[in-house]
């Protein structure tokens, strides 16, 4: 089952859940702040997307109290996952995972392209 990550205030997790619910997919909802990603689910996005640091809320305001932008580049792997997976308030959402789905942000395109229908052929 897809797992989506989100916070109640966020204006892009609600259009996030309105596009799986008209679309009939089933997910579980996650409060993101309450309960973070785990680090292998962090590990297996930043495959999906290649980079760790894609996946920080950048515009968020404990990203820039903890002053990411200056410090993220001299952190190691170990700790840029040990950030994430403590503070919910640093990791970009919607965090949308499953087996085959993995999508972080909204860009109804790419949500698009993830729920095609089996049968649409390109």
């Amino acid at each position: 089952m897809l797992r989506i990550y989100t916070y109640a205030k966020c204006d892009t997790c609600r259009r996030a859940l309105k596009f799986l619910r008209e679309r009939q997919v089933a997910f579980e909802e996650i409060p993101i702040r309450e309960t973070p990603p785990s680090q292998a689910e962090l590990k297996a996005m930043a495959s999906t997307y290649g980079d760790l640091r894609k996946l920080f809320n950048s515009s968020g305001s404990d990203y820039k109290a903890l002053k990411l932008s200056q410090e993220l580049p001299h952190m190691s792997e170990q700790e840029v996952l040990g950030l994430l997976s403590s503070n919910g308030n640093l990791v970009k959402r919607p965090f949308l995972i499953g087996e085959n789905t993995r999508l972080v942000g909204f860009k109804p395109s790419e949500w698009q392209a993830a729920f095609l229908p089996e049968d649409t052929l390109f």
